[in-house]
């Protein structure tokens, strides 16, 4: 994929809106990876399935995925940044949230400079307005550096490409990955288009405060930044983990080679969340316990919803780069909780307006029943209706939310909903999950549901 300009990213959103980009398209030449199948029925998914990993769960099923299109909140990556990435991690075969990751550990860098506190409370009312200043910078060492002199600035990443955060500490507006998957089970990276949506104007612009005036001394008397990455190892999503870790490292590793925060170099310990609530919450429990003042996730947005209660009672800083509930919009976190992943309501109306472009007019969604499925499914159900679909013609099935599913137990969960599916007669299916929507696809296939 190739990188675009902040300029041309920035006239690609639309006001609460959904529109589709021009560039990443297919240039014209024909691949292996080209043939649409013909079947009687279209398989769409979102971020917590859109993704090469994924495809390995369903090896013993080839080209099953063939045609399967979906969401993921992405930037176009350019070829540095992934290189750089794979210098962390040489094993990545996808780079997804990988900048969301990225973007997560500069902003808290770029605030604890501006704020010159490695204080929590501190850094998280710096957070929103490094994001919303006036001059753009796009690097490491040019914001740091802008932070340092005290400079106004606005911090344009790789994921915070177009616009920065609303007053709640989220994007005002993102960009979309619109992926198809090819007949190797595999994302057609020709394929892949530009989708954004959200609103600029949403931005907060409201200045932050100044930082407290400094009596001397030496600066290096001051705590060093410490980060935790609660991102997951193990667990349904643990397949999303290793780009998001690496992209973390990689801030890191950049951050310190531009000299530090605060003149020292930052740490980090890391952590797995399990893709668990009683797992994140006890390795959040321990990042307290080490003096970790930033923490890098959760995942998952059930997840993270879990561990917010604590994280804000001790005065943490918690930055999800993956957890894209809308119910995390208006959670109770003090002030401390922020995510550079867009909230789903933006997701859900990109994944309509590809639903409707198909043509479709009967669609059943299986969605996992939590924060992250639940409330994705129901965004998606109401901008379908809003789009002319009529209600009876929408089949939403739901299904018990677990942090782990043993193989024995798919044909138990999904082959009655694949059943109910298959005589409802939809045209097209939306599964909403993380690895277990293998399951499901397969349950799909048993039961006669041609995909």
């Amino acid at each position: 994929m190739r990188a675009r300009s902040a300029t041309a990213i920035g006239a690609a959103i639309t006001a609460i809106g959904v529109l589709l980009a021009a560039s990443g398209c297919a240039s014209g030449t024909k691949s292996d990876e080209d043939a649409v199948p013909s079947a009687d029925i279209r398989l769409y998914g979102t971020d917590g399935n859109m993704a090469n990993s994924f495809g390995d769960a369903l090896k013993d099923s080839p080209a099953v995925l063939n045609g399967m299109k979906g969401t993921t909140p992405l930037t176009p990556l350019s070829d540095d940044f992934k290189r750089r990435v794979k210098s962390i991690d040489p094993t990545l075969t996808d780079f997804n949230y990988s900048g969301e990751s990225y973007d997560a550990v500069v902003i808290a860098a770029l605030a604890a400079e501006t704020g010159k506190s490695s204080d929590p409370a501190v850094i998280a009312k710096q957070i929103v307005g490094v994001t919303t200043g006036d001059n753009t910078c796009d690097t490491v060492s040019a914001c740091l550096t802008a932070a340092k002199s005290g400079k106004d600035f606005k911090y344009r990443g790789i994921s915070m490409r177009s616009s920065g955060f609303t007053s709640v500490g989220e994007p005002s507006a993102a960009m979309y990955g619109v992926l198809n998957f090819g007949t190797s089970n595999k994302i057609d990276d020709a394929k892949t288009e530009f989708v954004g949506a959200g609103d600029q104007q949403s931005e907060d612009k409201t200045a932050p405060p100044a930082p407290a005036a400094t009596t001397g001394g030496n600066k290096n008397q001051k705590p060093p930044l410490k980060y935790g990455l609660l991102l997951p190892k193990t667990g349904a999503l643990a397949f999303q983990g290793p780009p998001m870790f690496a992209a973390a490292k990689l801030a890191i590793k950049e951050i310190n080679e531009a000299g530090g925060v605060l003149g020292q170099p930052v740490q980090v310990v890391e952590g797995d969340d399990g893709t668990n609530p009683e797992v994140a919450k006890a390795a959040a429990a321990q990042f307290i316990a080490q003096g970790v003042g930033v923490i890098i996730g959760a995942g998952a947005s059930g997840v993270s919803a879990a561990v917010i209660p604590a994280i804000a009672q001790a005065g943490r800083i918690m930055i999800s780069p993956s957890a894209t509930s809308d119910a995390l919009t208006k959670v109770d976190d003090k002030g401390f909780f922020f995510r550079t992943s867009p909230p789903d309501n933006l997701q859900a109306k990109a994944v309509a307006d590809i639903i409707m472009r198909d043509g479709h007019t009967k669609v059943a969604i299986i969605a996992r029943d939590d924060n992250y499925g639940s409330g994705l499914a129901e965004g998606v159900q109401k901008d379908l209706q809003a789009a002319g679909i009529r209600p009876e013609n929408i089949l939403v099935k739901k299904y018990e939310a677990k942090d782990k599913y043993e193989k024995a137990e798919g044909p138990k969960l999904f082959d009655p909903i694949a059943g109910e599916i298959k005589g409802f007669g939809a045209t097209g299916i939306l599964v909403i999950g993380f690895d277990e929507s293998a399951m499901a696809i397969k349950s799909l296939v048993t039961s006669g549901v041609k995909v």
